[in-house]
């Protein structure tokens, strides 16, 4: 009998011989890898997979994501896992005994013979510790897990790192023999000095929430308590918990509030304002709290109005493959995102934050380090800083409370490198209005990118109920506020003697985009007459 044109071969008779190399392939591996183990001289034991091969499907991404899932790509136990340890970490070996070795494939004993690239849910050993987003109390909620510590990795309920983008740095410390991958840190006298107590909207929102069921998606809540809370119940026990937010007290000096105090418009009464001790000048006294992001992925696609899916597909594919557990633990529903967090400072008492009686003044405020530091004139950045700093003491000096938000989105989130090049085209095409965002938008493709959306979550995290002064003109910051459930009394504009004169461009192309000003209207063709300085203007 002639043997059948392949060309004429049926659909399931392909896959069936597809399917059928792939297992023979499987064996292969299976058999090289236990080869492989036999030759290692401390071979770690083999934790298999007990997904069946096939597809895992996100929550609501509408079509599911291939995983593989078989038994010969399960996922090695490193060496030294063993169950949770209730003594305190070792010491850290000499840098020199940890350092790597060309020669070594577990360079210097700090990693096993064997990579884990991902794991999966159901996986033998694999037992996260439960994490259930906004419930009321500690110990019902959980602590935040994100650890890959030999005593913790069995256990974390979280994709990511802690400490934000610096994780990386650490990473980098440990590769050169700095620190100790085992190192635990010692949280001794470090809690926060004035009391953040539970708030509303750190818990579940009531059913038909136009924000959705979290107020709260952005941040961990309980973050600032994590080492004192889970203390006895997880941390004493060999778990690797840290902080996500830390809180303290300080000063702030600044040229400009020098001169504010010397004129008498920012009067020192002692208490928020104060005479420096060296210099002449003046100093205030804040509060402040610094906050890593820690996003409960549903929470975060909801607010976007995306599946979790989708989010967890773009968190992975658009950032060269990060994280694969993104893709492969759609049960770990937390991201520690290796992004800039936030500062928040507060002048006068903070208790008076989610006291609904007290004045309240706020400044949201996007980083802008060429001006917020080193006094770039393209932009109002430093000078509305300043102005939302002092109408915040002015507040607190009223009997109120000034609360300034400080985020690490540079560039309206672009990153300095994008903004510089969008410089470059403005000057040397013609710095008017008219081309303002345009001309961000053919190099980054988007005007925008600081989603705003997430941006509410610290002030509910605050307490705030309610916003008597705002001080800015964004209406994509003024929008996202009042839809979080926050009303806004009065809205500032940078008074304009505090324009610097090559920043109008960038003044008046907001307002035309729907920025709010209550002193000026303008058009679409007003903005071709509004021109910076070219480059011409500015050299020496």
């Amino acid at each position: 009998m002639t043997a059948p044109d392949p060309t004429s071969t049926s659909t399931n008779e392909l896959l069936l011989r597809v399917l059928g190399e792939v297992s023979a392939l499987n064996s292969r591996l299976s058999g090289l890898e236990n080869k492989v183990e036999a030759l290692s001289p401390a071979p770690a034991p083999s934790r298999k997979s007990s997904i069946p091969n096939g597809t895992i499907s996100l929550s609501g991404s509408g079509t599911p994501i291939s995983i593989p899932a078989s038994p010969s790509q399960s996922l090695p136990q490193p060496q030294g896992l063993s169950a949770l340890s209730t003594s305190p970490p070792p010491p850290a070996p000499p840098a020199a005994a940890r350092h790597p070795s060309a020669s070594d494939p577990t360079h210097g004993g700090m990693y096993s013979s064997r990579v884990i690239l991902t794991t999966y849910p159901g996986q033998v050993g694999i037992t996260p510790v439960p994490l259930n987003w906004g419930a009321r109390t500690p110990e019902e909620r959980g602590p935040v897990i994100a650890s890959r510590h030999k005593d913790s990795i069995k256990v974390r309920n979280a994709v990511g790192a802690y400490a934000g983008s610096y994780s990386i740095y650490r990473a980098l410390s440990i590769a050169s023999g700095q620190l100790s991958p085992d190192h635990r840190p010692d949280f001794t006298n470090t809690e926060p000095p004035v009391p953040f107590p539970p708030q509303a909207g750190w818990f579940a929102s009531p059913a038909g929430d136009p924000w959705g069921k979290h107020k709260i998606v952005a941040l961990d809540p309980w973050g600032h308590l994590a080492p004192q809370l889970f203390k006895e119940s997880h941390f004493d026990k060999g778990l690797d918990i840290r902080p996500t937010i830390a809180i303290t007290r300080a000063h702030i000096a600044m040229g400009e509030l020098d001169v504010s105090a010397s004129l008498g418009n920012l009067p020192i009464d002692g208490t928020v304002v104060q005479r420096a001790p060296h210099g002449g000048g003046v100093e205030l006294n804040v509060t402040k709290a610094a906050v890593e992001p820690v996003w409960y992925l549903p929470g975060v696609a909801e607010r976007f109005n995306i599946s979790e899916g989708t989010l967890r597909r773009a968190l992975f594919e658009d950032t060269g493959g990060m994280y694969p557990e993104l893709l492969t633990r759609p049960d770990l529903k937390t991201f520690l995102p290796p992004i800039g967090g936030l500062t928040v400072y507060i002048f006068g008492p903070p208790e008076y934050i989610r006291d609904p009686t007290k004045e309240l003044t706020l400044r949201v405020h996007d980083e802008c380090n060429g001006s917020d530091v080193f006094g770039s004139d393209i932009c109002t950045c430093r000078p509305y800083l300043i102005y939302g700093i002092e109408e915040a003491v002015r507040c607190a000096q009223r009997g109120g409370v000034g609360v300034v938000v400080y985020f690490r989105k540079e560039g309206r989130a672009l990153g300095e490198v994008t903004k510089y090049l969008v410089y470059n085209a403005r000057k040397r095409g013609g710095d008017s209005a008219d081309m303002y965002f345009r001309r961000t938008e053919l190099i980054a493709g988007v005007k925008d990118m600081r989603m705003q959306a997430l941006m509410p979550d610290v002030l509910h995290w605050l307490g705030i109920t309610k916003i008597d002064n705002m001080i800015s003109m964004s209406d994509m910051k003024y929008d996202a506020i009042v839809k979080s459930g926050i009303p806004i009394q009065k809205r500032y504009e940078i008074p304009d003697d505090l324009i610097p004169p090559d920043s109008r461009v960038e003044i008046d192309a907001k307002i035309v985009a729907g920025y709010y000003s209550g002193s000026k209207t303008l058009t679409a063709a007003d903005l071709a007459k509004t021109v910076g300085r070219s480059w011409e203007d500015v050299e020496h």
